[in-house]
């Protein structure tokens, strides 16, 4: 049976990232080539969470070529289960990464693709201890629809957790879809978000200010700033920040879900997804969490790929 009082329900998109490979002699910067490798931020929470040793689900939508068949591989290797993925005929999107110093931008080819043609998951919601929503399928028709309608039978339910994980591109629309995110930052429990999503959802407002008042309604938010570190906010006390784990960065795609689903992998392991207790929270909990997805999240950062590693010492 899918599902369990500790089992993960992941709803979102796979799909597959181009991102330059340099030649020998050539640098990312100067090369035109380019790599396949299996990606969305669902998808990457999904297996993270797998490897993490956490029961998930992936309530996704694969496509009928070659990439669907590699990104299937990809999640039954780590152990994700597969029972609530839906299939089509039609073939699989892509993003192509354009790496910085600054982070990571993307062009995504969406159209006519079997990834966002997955179907809503109310039905389902209750049989799992968790349920994470977030990625482009949370902005993308079809698919947006049936996201939002499964985070509204989660968040009544069931302990919902939200990633905005907000893209900048012109296939996403006049707002790109930011009305669509701060819905789902409102029903949700949990909301991990980096300050450039906060940034991007209210404008006119700080980040810390942001979660603040998101906290404030009894959520927990954690807040991410790649190499400074991240903070976590609850309603029963003042925030708490750890830094980010010292590593020699070679790729930072995948570092945010791997961070994610560590958060949610502990969170499980307390049981905290139980009797809304992830407000309430205690001190020493937060900073142990923090600490254990910053090492988590580095273990992506210090190679190429988007498969993290569990800490040396660390337990899921």
């Amino acid at each position: 049976m899918t599902g369990g009082p500790d089992a993960v329900l992941v709803m979102g998109e796979a799909l597959i990232d181009l991102v330059p490979a340099p030649a020998a002699g050539e640098t990312a910067a100067t090369t035109d080539l380019r790599r396949a490798q299996p990606g969305g931020a669902p998808a990457n929470v999904a297996v993270a969470l797998a490897r993490l040793g956490r029961a998930v689900s992936f309530a996704g939508a694969l496509g009928g070529d070659g990439f669907a068949r590699t990104i299937e591989a990809r999640l039954k290797s780590a152990g994700v289960g597969l029972a609530l993925t839906a299939h089509s005929a039609q073939p699989t999107a892509l993003a192509v990464a354009d790496p910085g110093k600054d982070g990571t931008g993307y062009h995504f080819h969406l159209q006519d693709t079997a990834t966002f043609r997955l179907p809503e998951r109310t039905a389902e919601v209750s049989r799992f201890g968790a349920v994470y929503v977030g990625g482009l399928a949370a902005v993308v028709a079809p698919a947006a629809e049936a996201v939002a309608a499964t985070a509204r039978a989660a968040a009544g339910r069931t302990l919902l957790v939200v990633d905005p994980n907000v893209r900048q591109d012109r296939t996403l629309g006049p707002d790109h879809g930011h009305a669509r995110l701060r819905e789902l930052c409102a029903l949700a429990h949990v909301v991990k978000a980096s300050d450039e999503d906060l940034a991007g959802l209210w404008p006119d407002t700080d980040p810390d200010t942001t979660c603040r008042r998101l906290a404030a309604e009894g959520r927990l938010v954690v807040l991410t700033r790649g190499a400074h570190g991240s903070t976590a906010y609850t309603a029963s006390g003042p925030p708490l920040s750890v830094p980010a784990a010292p590593v020699d960065v070679v790729n930072t795609i995948g570092a945010g879900d791997a961070f994610t689903a560590a958060v949610l992998s502990r969170l499980t392991e307390l049981g905290a997804h139980r009797a809304e207790a992830v407000a309430t929270l205690a001190p020493e909990q937060v900073r142990a969490m923090l600490t254990f997805a910053a090492q988590v999240a580095a273990s992506v950062c210090g190679h190429a790929g988007t498969e993290p590693s569990l800490p040396l010492g660390a337990q899921g």
